[in-house]
């Protein structure tokens, strides 16, 4: 027997999904707001939830994230009243089980349950917990957390994966995560940079070569395929590929054979593929820089990194684990950090990504000395200048202009940057309010105006959010345990709708 979760607005709708429920012998519960069915589902115990997309508080599709990052999270059947594309597309990106337009036939949504509460069954009989070997793969992100869950997947099959992501996400890391938890972690990890491949020794260095086939080849050479028997070749920047050598490879992946330069017979190569690549593959498909049928070939399994400005709350422990690093190397005691120095690289939108992010953490810390803090000043001044030249060229909330999209922000800011900071500089410039920013302050230092701003700034936060902590997490660009830590710092308590707990987690 399965717990149902009926989430929809129509009370007819409820009632004839919960009578349908028990008909077929489940359990049913049922609410009519989008906060009411989050926080049931935080409960956990259940198996299926059917969503409406558009409720009093909010789209469901909007919160398809949250409900599959719980715990044991149930699988969704999207209910909806009118046809839309797009929302399929986002719903079925977001994991769901099926999408029903309402009003539909009773035979189908009997049919959609009975074969989401039977995947279910199997899924959870299939696939135990497993504790994966994540060596230097930092981030308690929602976005990270689905790579997770990815890396678990694709570990324990042999298919061959394709993963993508911007320069710096650490593509490479988690190829080799998932040969360490795949079963072939005992054998070899053989990385090709197919950027630096040479038109000249291309196949020379994939396959190899034998003695004399040309010109310098003074002895038998075995090619990195051949070295990567029984375990994972890794092709990093696989669009970088040339046209002619994709063809040759095609071959190779689907014989797992080939013959070395200057050879008369082939030879075998048991390896399990990873590529990797910063490009759009597909686009570049469409435009003939990359056949159709490798693609089709290394992306059975895709895992897509998401960018670290879309993660700005695995920004703090990525700086603790790569301080921690720095500690270690140097031999020196471990390093804390002032609050203003997260402020800063959460303002920031990392192009580089965590490379970038870890290269300014190296600068700073050796800028630090042998400080015991890290603080804001011991960031680069290119980092600290385009932060707040971006904080300074927005405009104040209610002229009408934008968030900071197009508004003269440079590209390396956070268009969503902390909205604290936003607020503290917006108020520095305006005259008018010097009077009572000193007389509630007492003094005339920097600090207490920001104390000041703060403070006001979370009243009036909460105050137009209706102490709904979701609302104010978006509104403000703080993540959820950032925006708690304020709220108690100052005193601070929410109580709209859509908390869930007083806690952050």
């Amino acid at each position: 027997m399965g717990n149902i979760l009926i989430i929809d607005d129509d009370t007819e709708v409820r009632e004839t999904l919960l009578s349908l429920t028990r008909r077929m012998r489940h359990a049913g519960e049922a609410v009519g707001s989008l906060a009411a069915g989050l926080a049931r589902l935080r409960l956990g115990g259940v198996d299926v939830a059917f969503l409406d997309v558009s409720l009093p508080d909010g789209n469901g599709l909007d919160a398809l994230a949250e409900i599959k990052a719980l715990p044991d999270s149930p699988e969704v059947i999207i209910l909806t009243g009118r046809g839309d594309a797009d929302g399929a597309e986002l719903a079925i990106q977001g994991g769901v089980w099926d999408y029903l337009l309402k009003p539909s036939p009773i035979k189908e949504t009997m049919l959609a349950l009975e074969r989401a509460l039977k995947y279910r069954d199997g899924k959870r009989g299939a696939c135990a917990p497993v504790a994966l070997v994540m060596e230097d793969v930092v981030g308690k992100s929602r976005a990270m957390r689905v790579c997770y869950d990815a890396v678990a997947g694709a570990s324990g099959a042999a298919s061959s994966v394709l993963i993508t992501g911007e320069t710096g996400t650490g593509k490479e890391l988690f190829a080799r995560t998932i040969h360490l938890n795949s079963a072939r972690a005992s054998k070899p990890f053989v990385v090709v940079d197919c950027a630096a491949l040479t038109e000249t020794l291309v196949e020379s260095t994939l396959f190899g070569h034998r003695k004399g086939a040309f010109t310098g080849a003074d002895s038998d050479r075995v090619g990195l395929v051949k070295l990567a028997d029984g375990g994972t070749l890794f092709l990093d920047e696989v669009g970088e590929m040339p046209l002619n050598l994709q063809k040759a490879f095609l071959r190779v992946l689907q014989e797992r054979r080939f013959r070395p330069v200057g050879a008369s017979q082939e030879v075998e190569s048991n390896f399990r593929l990873v590529a990797a690549t910063n490009r759009d593959l597909d686009a570049m498909v469409e435009e003939g820089g990359f056949r159709s049928d490798l693609l089709y070939r290394i992306k059975t399994i895709p895992l897509c990194l998401p960018p670290l400005r879309e993660r700005p709350e695995d920004i703090k422990p990525l700086c603790v684990f790569r301080v921690g690093q720095l500690c270690e190397q140097y031999n020196l005691p471990l390093k804390g950090f002032d609050q203003d120095f997260f402020h800063v690289l959460e303002g920031y939108a990392w192009p580089g990504n965590v490379r970038e992010l870890f290269n300014v953490i190296e600068r700073a810390f050796v800028a630090s000395g042998s400080a015991r803090t890290l603080y804001a000043m011991h960031l680069p001044q290119d980092v600290r200048i385009k932060v707040a030249k971006a904080i300074l060229s927005r405009p104040a909330p209610g002229n009408g202009a934008g968030n900071g999209a197009g508004n003269g922000a440079p590209p390396e800011v956070r268009p969503d940057a902390p909205a604290v900071q936003q607020s503290a500089l917006q108020a520095a410039p305006c005259c008018d309010a010097w009077p009572e920013l000193t007389q509630a302050m007492g003094d005339d230092t920097l600090k207490g105006a920001k104390d000041v701003v703060e403070h006001r700034y979370l009243e009036a936060l909460l105050k137009r959010t209706g102490g709904d902590v979701q609302k104010a997490v978006e509104a403000s660009g703080l993540s959820r345990s950032h925006l708690y830590a304020l709220l108690k710092k100052w005193g601070l308590s929410a109580d709209g709708p859509g908390i869930g707990s007083a806690e952050p987690f």
